[in-house]
């Protein structure tokens, strides 16, 4: 099997797992005090493509430590996890300033953590990556070696993997499509606008207007999108004068 068909399966994998462990962390996590479901991330469905090139970087880089690049074991894993964390964070960077300075948006905000620079990344969660990195290598690379064994012997499942990018380019171009709204608006009026925030403020509204949200599709709304980005932006900028 090519190492492109692999890469493929593992973003599949990466995609729907990072999904599932976002929504329990955002579902349990202190600062959702009415413990609600929220989609994380900028499409639609269950996935998140961040957590889909890490487990290829994590997959590749754990391929490496078979050529004992530093002779004490000890050192070299310990270097391979700094490495991990440091693709991660690296690719989480990425697709920071490319939402930022492309798109006017800002998928996440780590502003009020420690150590962090422009809000995109933080040292908290650059430990965080290098811990998940020695999970992932301890825990959970044996069995995705298992996983890809099996996948080679049963090459029929790469029709659902086939339909899953289909679904998922779908999905990509619809989000982008909602994404290049926001961007017009926020062009318009030169502000940034905080996805995680709008999408809680169109929540918000919808739980006010005893209107029933949807999980998935968070911007598919009754009033245009137009409007809750203005009422958005007009709530911000109350918040500034308080």
């Amino acid at each position: 099997m090519s190492e492109i068909l692999k890469l493929f399966f593992l973003f599949f994998i990466g995609c729907t797992a990072g999904w599932i462990m976002e929504v329990l962390f955002r579902r349990f996590n202190k600062q959702n005090v009415d413990r609600k479901w929220i989609n994380p991330g900028f499409l639609t469905g269950p996935y998140l493509p961040l957590y889909g090139f890490g487990l290829c970087i994590l997959y590749l880089l754990a391929g490496l430590e078979k050529y004992n690049l530093i002779a004490n074991p000890i050192w070299n894993k310990v270097v391979l996890f700094i490495a991990m964390a440091f693709c991660m964070t690296l690719i989480e960077y990425i697709a920071g300033v490319i939402f930022i300075g492309g798109m006017k948006v800002k998928l996440w905000d780590y502003s009020k953590e420690k150590f962090n620079y422009k809000g995109i990344i933080c040292l908290r969660f650059s430990i965080i990556w290098a811990i998940l990195g020695a999970l992932y290598y301890f825990c959970i690379h044996p069995y995705i070696i298992n996983a890809l064994d099996w996948f080679s012997k049963n090459l029929e499942f790469s029709f659902i993997l086939g339909t899953f990018f289909g679904v998922f380019m779908v999905d990509v171009c619809y989000s982008f499509n909602v994404v290049s709204k926001i961007r017009k608006f926020a062009k318009e009026n030169n502000v940034l606008i905080k996805y995680e925030e709008l999408k809680h403020h169109i929540r918000k509204s919808a739980e006010d207007a005893k209107e029933k949200y949807r999980f998935l599709f968070a911007f598919s709304t009754r009033e245009p999108l137009k409007e809750y980005l203005k009422k958005y932006i007009e709530k911000l900028k109350l918040m500034d004068k308080k």
